[in-house]
């Protein structure tokens, strides 16, 4: 799961191919993370507008933290076209680390910054498990990873990640839309079947804090009890020699077909972008060359 290179210690290969996750503290600096948080409310407040960008409101919370039309934005997805927000997928201390697990040609595949609203009550703020290359149409997974950034102090309190250590040994399980009362966000799908008895681990953490993580690794959030708005950076990386799949056939074709349709929406297209294409137009070169993906 890990390459030979000299950033990781033996200790942390060794947690790492045993875990399938890595915490590293204070990976990133109060100064950027100070600016990202600028820049996302500058979006919020509808002061600047990114081509591509994906603005997530949650499905129950109507009080917006930066007023504009009032719903919450609890998600920014796909802000490669963002310089200041991309700034974070370029940072040499985070690519550094990425490059254990993608070797030297590496693409900047996937951008969140996640602002987990307050609860409303129904349970919304809550992140399924589930595991990330479901909506991955790339491999091999081993050379896909994710950084994930604590853009504040993160506990169970306002829904730290949860993760299931070991699970990335596993396959890719089928997901879909979980039954919940209160309803369910958009993109949210979560895995069918897990073993609810298999031991967990609450990321707690501080922050810049950054913990790593593999795509087939079973893991999710729980629910913000606080009164605050729970923020977090994040950018999964693909080795540039990875190559695309065809995923008709497989547990991946209902998210392929809701990306699809997605896009077909917001691009006002006829004939609808194929799976593949929907990432190859996401996809950024950040270090190396671009070999394949």
């Amino acid at each position: 799961y890990t390459l030979d290179n000299d950033v990781l210690s033996p200790e942390q290969k060794l947690f790492y191919e045993e875990n399938g996750f890595i915490l590293i503290k204070n990976l990133v600096s109060e100064d950027d993370i100070a600016r990202f948080r600028g820049e996302f409310e500058r979006i919020c407040k509808g002061e600047v507008h990114i081509p591509g960008l994906v603005v997530m409101r949650d499905v129950a919370i109507a009080k917006s933290e930066f007023v504009k039309d009032q719903k919450a934005v609890s998600k920014l997805q796909d802000f490669q076209e963002d310089p200041e927000l991309f700034r974070y997928c370029s940072l040499p201390q985070i690519l550094k680390y990425v490059e254990a697990f993608t070797g030297p040609n590496i693409m900047a595949m996937h951008t969140m910054l996640i602002n987990k609203p307050p609860d409303a009550g129904k349970k919304t703020s809550r992140h399924p498990m589930h595991q990330d290359l479901h909506y991955f149409p790339f491999r091999p997974a081993d050379r896909i990873v994710c950084s994930w950034t604590a853009m504040e102090k993160v506990d169970r309190r306002n829904g730290c990640l949860v993760v299931l250590p070991g699970t990335h040994k596993g396959t890719l399980k089928e997901h879909d839309y979980p039954d919940w009362e209160g309803g369910v966000n958009k993109m949210y799908h979560g895995i069918r079947d897990y073993d609810p008895q298999h031991p967990r681990v609450h990321l707690e953490m501080e922050k810049g804090d950054t913990v790593f993580f593999h795509p087939l690794l079973i893991h999710g959030s729980g629910m913000n009890s606080t009164q605050g708005f729970r923020k977090a950076i994040s950018c999964h990386y693909a080795s540039a020699d990875c190559y695309y799949i065809d995923v008709k056939g497989t547990t991946q074709e209902n998210i392929e077909k809701e990306v699809q349709e997605i896009a077909a929406r917001k691009y006002a297209m006829e004939d609808s972008i194929k799976f593949q294409d929907a990432w190859a137009l996401r996809g950024r070169l950040v270090h190396g060359e671009r070999t394949s993906l």
